[in-house]
């Protein structure tokens, strides 16, 4: 395994001109302008040089920044993130600024991207699961995720109070498809998953990093059967304390697909708590907002009746 690239502006192929922030395991929304700077060579034996030698410098200086520009532009196209010298198979799936679309839950295809396929920008659209759930106002789904997770989320990041070269988000809501479990009643599967998903929502990060200074404790603070999409699903929901932040709400929510062979879904909310957290009734909405592939339900905006 190759060492993972630190966090640091790299330039965005999405953007010519622009740096976006890498927080050392998935690219941000954050950008600046790139500031390049081209250092004149000391002044040559005798003084300065003549000012044919000075042109001949700068153009040569302007060239080389040329070339390492477009180098870098052609290693992040790759969408590999900004490693330009480990290979495929060493390097993690970090996609670049330019990629579009998630990796699909529970295999490596990619997911459909909404905008392209002329689907509503305000419904998040699972294929693989045949579910589609509504994006509240205030919410988005980003272009790459880590996990390439299908996934929805608050719009605007903040320093992870535990990880200073980290962003977190207030609100997070992703989709999966369970593997390498023998479980399958969706209870069990529910109970089975929250501690992973308070895990990797207030533990650790998928590079290691405790985001929010670890869990100190959790309770649980509901569990039960909830109709999801026309199924009998089940859901618990934790309340966890962290050992930085206010720490926040997480749920796992489990139902059988309400199309093809109905194979098991899983959805995972994390919700912060605090004055600047998602309220918590925002959970119960989203889940009764989640329809059926290809159901009227899900056309004409759904999206933009649901606020957080």
């Amino acid at each position: 395994m190759s060492s993972p690239t630190p966090p640091g502006w790299y330039p965005d192929t999405a953007a010519p001109g622009c740096e976006r922030w890498w927080d050392g395991a998935a690219w941000t929304a954050h950008t600046r302008t790139a500031a390049t700077v081209i250092q004149q060579s000391g002044p040559g034996r005798g003084g300065g040089g003549s000012p044919a030698a000075r042109t001949i410098a700068l153009v040569a200086a302007g060239m080389a920044v040329v070339v390492v520009a477009v180098t870098g532009a052609m290693l992040l196209g790759r969408g590999d993130g900004p490693e330009p010298t480990a290979t495929r198979s060493d390097r993690s799936s970090a996609p670049s600024p330019a990629d579009t679309g998630d990796g699909a839950p529970g295999d490596d295809s990619p997911s459909p991207d909404p905008s392209a396929a002329g689907e509503d920008p305000d419904v998040l659209v699972d294929q693989l699961n045949g579910i589609t759930l509504p994006i509240p106002d205030g919410w988005e789904r980003p272009e790459n995720t880590v996990e390439q997770l299908l996934t929805m989320r608050t719009t605007g990041s903040y320093d992870c109070p535990g990880a200073s070269s980290a962003f977190c988000y207030h609100g997070t809501v992703t989709t999966r498809t369970p593997s390498g479990t023998d479980v399958t009643t969706p209870e069990a599967l529910a109970r089975q998953d929250i501690g992973a998903a308070a895990d990797r929502a207030y533990d650790e990060d998928v590079v290691g990093r405790r985001i929010h200074g670890g869990i100190v404790s959790h309770r649980q603070i509901a569990a039960g059967p909830v109709s999801v999409a026309g199924r009998t699903g089940y859901q618990v929901r934790w309340r966890v304390v962290t050992g930085k932040g206010p720490g926040g709400y997480v749920q796992s929510l489990a139902f059988p697909s309400p199309v093809g062979s109905e194979s098991p879904v899983v959805v995972r909310y994390a919700f912060d708590a605090g004055p600047d957290g998602v309220p918590l009734a925002l959970m119960d909405t989203l889940t009764k907002g989640i329809r059926p592939l290809g159901d009227s339900g899900t056309g004409g905006g759904v999206g933009s009746s649901v606020a957080p």
